[in-house]
């Protein structure tokens, strides 16, 4: 225990922290301007400067460290003086235009001018002139006001790592500069907006269009891009989003956000949203009532149940949507429409994957914090990016790797380019085999733990079977790397999910997070994979993570719900599009997602979609999918309801309504609505008595409450009780792999700046990314006699579209790469699939493309 005097006020300390930490922790402001709780202390500005007895000259207190026995003045007439001394060389270049500046009201120096003066400067040199800069799409500058905190370039190439900004010139002539003097051309996270103390950075998103004193209201809720979960703040003037900010202190992304969660927010404004329900007349849709649209849904749906059973019905859930949202789905479906054919397009990834992992390990298995990566000593990633797909665990990820730790990638993972330990990189579409290589290799070392998951007949004469798989450069390095290493971590993506023989990639990462006693992650695109998964979208499982054919669990769902829950599983996403082509699915209800655009195969789901007899969407835009459905039913967005989501750390957290709507209705109003049309009635009267009774129901979630999660510690197993995990089918050793001889292969990229079909509303992150752009490595350029910002033609045997290319020095084979996000020229449109005889996910690797220059 520390204990030192600081104002005439004892302040004991538990552990070792600086004299300014001490202070705030007792409620003594200390001024300071170059220092920032999420940096290190830097000691540049001198505000905090405190007198200690016995030390002749006065200390900065953000890098004195706090001793036993220390007595600390933080306010005197000499320490005063000093301040005003450092404020008024500041001024002398620092512009006076307060009125002006949108930083005007939360700007730290002109706060604490106020406090020190100097009223008038005795200065004469001629302030500097910087012209301000309005040429980045996102980001204005004036380094008029910088500071030279560098608080900016601290928090740019130590926390974020994009390493995009540094501080040029010398003297009075220093000042903040992008690398790309045009534009700042980064992550555009905005995290040095965050930490900026004056109005030297400042968004163009909001500039001169409000100011601080103006807010309405703030409202703390989370982020609806990624399955993270970062909490923010969104502030809200005249029912609109001005601003959303991170806030020190609040929530697991510890004030920090990426360019969707920051940026992102224009959507929900977005001019193009659905202002009232469509229903499909004489083959045109067309505006309808909601009573006439509800009652069409219900009439239409009944009809053919009556006809020709519930399992002539399906539903396709949303990880877009809350957990109370998909609870009220599935119960409609199987209740109302008695039918267990839910699911979601999760089950292309997350789904497919979390399934067969806790069919091998158990529920929870993937239930890890994101703290808990910084604190790795070595970290596998393999199958995707997460520096794109969920950038703040990237950061985490990032964090590892300059504390030392070892960060191993398979594949391709452009955001841990710098990042990056030991690259590997398998013949093309081997991953894996190898992964099974190396649960081999790590097997015949930590044999005895392999006993439960029967590792030896697993992976039973892989080496004979991969030639060359475990002389791969890195191969042994990584090998031992994971068999010493005390603290392992694994992060695994869709990537290697969407794979035909995926379900032996993620059978090898079983074993291995097993053997090695790892921490697992899944990598999420969307913000409640996880919530619609434990609420009970899937064709086999209730809520709590229930099996449906244990008829114990069964019954105590049927007396709540008060009525037969159909025995039979029900189909999977895939199942449920070849059902719809073959006439065995009648009528499909979408919510909430557009499957004609994020589901491989696109020839193929229009056809499906096409041989439906009912077809209903509900959605906030009218989608590609929407525009062939027979009523569109307008819903609500992420900022004007209420309810939970579930992160990747199987975190339950509340989002929070920030401003209304006049269009559409929230997705568990619609259906209740209409179940009780079909003569299931569901009297629910907000988010929170959903959750009261999903509380009651489910055994995971028992005696849950809004005020627990409010606190955002509610954690797995919250009060339930996860069951144990049991496998039922190990993967086969060999599997046929294919020939892969083409000149090139297109796949799927995932892209930092957008999410789904959703972020294509978000003007600003159109402008930071307007387009799709085909990437390839410079071996395949230089094949082709390619150059930067040529167009070209994709084809295969899909489809084919035209797109600029880009070439990207992280890819090192023949694959290419194109985005799904945008109208009209989405990847997934020009691949076929295969299925995973296991996971039932589909599986696009191997597809072939020619690429003809313009």
């Amino acid at each position: 225990m520390i204990t030192l005097t600081i104002n005439d006020k004892e302040v004991s300390l538990d552990r070792p922290m600086s004299v300014l930490e001490a202070a705030r922790q007792a409620g003594i402001k200390i001024p300071t301007l170059c220092y920032h709780e999420a940096l290190k202390p830097y000691g540049g500005c001198r505000l905090c400067v405190v007198e200690v007895e016995r030390m002749p000259k006065l200390q900065t207190a953000c890098t004195l460290t706090a001793a036993d026995g220390m007595v600390v003045r933080t306010e005197s007439e000499m320490i005063a003086k000093v301040r005003r001394g450092i404020l008024e060389f500041l001024l002398i270049n620092h512009p006076l235009d307060c009125p002006y500046c949108d930083k005007a009201g939360e700007c730290e120096l002109q706060d604490l001018v106020n406090k020190y003066g100097a009223t008038a400067g005795r200065y004469r040199e001629e302030k500097r002139k910087v012209p301000e800069s309005h040429k980045d799409h996102i980001l204005t500058r004036n380094m008029e006001r910088c500071i030279v905190c560098t608080r900016c370039v601290r928090m740019c190439n130590d926390v974020q790592g994009a390493s995009a900004i540094a501080m040029m010139g010398r003297g009075g002539h220093t000042r903040m500069e992008p690398f790309s003097s045009a534009s700042f051309n980064c992550e555009y996270c905005g995290n040095c907006l965050s930490v900026c103390p004056v109005g030297a950075i400042l968004s163009r998103l909001y500039i001169h269009s409000f100011r601080p004193w103006q807010v309405d209201t703030e409202v703390e809720t989370v982020c609806s891009y990624c399955g993270v979960g970062c909490s923010m703040v969104v502030q809200v003037r005249d029912d609109l989003i001005k601003r959303v900010v991170p806030r020190m202190g609040l929530g697991l992304n510890r004030g920090l956000l990426c360019s969707r969660g920051r940026f992102g927010y224009e959507y929900i404004h977005s001019q193009d949203r659905l202002k009232t329900p469509l229903v499909r007349r004489n083959g045109k849709l067309e505006q309808a009532t909601w009573s006439e649209a509800l009652r069409h849904v219900a009439e239409r749906l009944t009809g053919i149940k009556k006809a020709d059973g519930g399992s002539a019905i399906a539903g396709i859930a949303s990880a877009r949507c809350t957990n109370e949202e998909n609870y009220v789905f599935q119960k409609f479906m199987r209740m109302a429409c008695g039918s267990n054919n839910i699911d979601s397009l999760s089950r292309a990834g997350f789904a497919a994957a979390q399934k067969y992992l806790e069919e091998l390990l158990g529920q929870g298995i993937t239930a890890n914090m994101i703290e808990g990566l910084k604190n790795s000593e070595v970290i596998l990633v393999a199958g995707g990016d997460p520096g794109t797909v969920n950038p703040v665990l990237g950061l985490a990820i990032r964090e590892a790797f300059r504390r030392g730790a070892k960060v191993a990638v398979v594949g391709h993972a452009r955001g841990l380019e710098r990042f990056t330990s030991i690259r590997l990189t398998p013949p093309l579409f081997r991953e894996e085999e190898f992964l099974e290589e190396l649960l081999a290799g790590v097997s015949r070392v930590r044999g005895l733990r392999g006993e439960k998951l029967d590792v030896d007949r697993g992976i039973r004469a892989i080496s004979d079977a991969y030639p060359g798989i475990s002389g791969l450069e890195g191969f042994d390095e990584l090998k031992h790397a994971l068999l010493d290493s005390p603290s392992t971590s694994i992060v695994l993506g869709s990537g290697l999910v969407q794979h035909s023989r995926g379900h032996r990639a993620i059978f090898a990462v079983a074993g291995l997070t097993y053997l090695l006693e790892a921490r697992l992650y899944l990598l999420a695109e969307r913000p409640n994979e996880q919530g619609l998964i434990d609420m009970g979208c899937v064709p086999e499982m209730l809520p709590g993570g229930r099996p449906l054919n244990n008829h114990d669990y069964t019954r105590k769902f049927e007396e709540a719900w008060g009525g037969p829950i159909p025995e039979e599983d029900g189909m999977t996403l895939m199942e449920i599009m070849e059902g719809a082509k073959e006439g065995r699915v009648r009528a499909l209800y979408i919510m909430g997602d557009n499957p004609l655009v994020n589901l491989p195969g696109g020839p193929l789901i229009e056809e499906a979609l096409k041989a439906l007899d009912f077809l209903v969407v509900q959605d906030m835009f009218l989608t590609e999918t929407g525009r062939m459905a027979d009523v569109v039913l307008p819903a609500v967005g992420w900022s004007e309801k209420s309810g939970t989501y579930t992160n990747i750390e199987r975190r339950i957290q509340l989002l929070r309504k920030a401003v209304g709507n006049s269009s559409g209705m929230e997705d568990w109003k619609i259906i209740n609505d209409v179940s009780g049309m079909m003569g299931y009635p569901m009297a629910y009267e907000d988010a929170e008595s959903i959750m009261d009774e999903i509380a009651r129901v489910s055994p995971l979630y028992r005696d849950l409450t809004y005020r627990e999660i409010g606190k955002g510690n509610s954690l797995w197993p919250y009060h339930g009780e996860p069951l144990r995990g049991e496998i039922h089918e190990l993967p086969a050793a060999v599997n046929g792999t294919g020939s892969y001889t083409a000149n090139f292969y297109l796949a799927p990229e995932k892209v930092l700046f957008h999410s789904g079909t959703t972020s294509r509303h978000s003007q600003a992150l159109m402008r930071i990314c307007p387009e799709p752009v085909l990437r390839i490595g410079p071996a395949a350029a230089d094949t082709l006699g390619v150059r930067e910002g040529d167009r070209v033609k994709v084809s295969t045997s899909s489809g084919s579209g035209e797109f600029p290319l880009s070439i990207d020095r992280t890819i090192s084979d023949n694959r290419v790469l194109l985005s799904n996000n945008f109208e009209g020229s989405g990847v997934l449109r020009l691949m076929s699939y295969r299925l995973d005889p296991v996971t039932r996910a589909p599986g696009i690797e191997g597809c072939e493309a020619t690429i003809t220059r313009l």
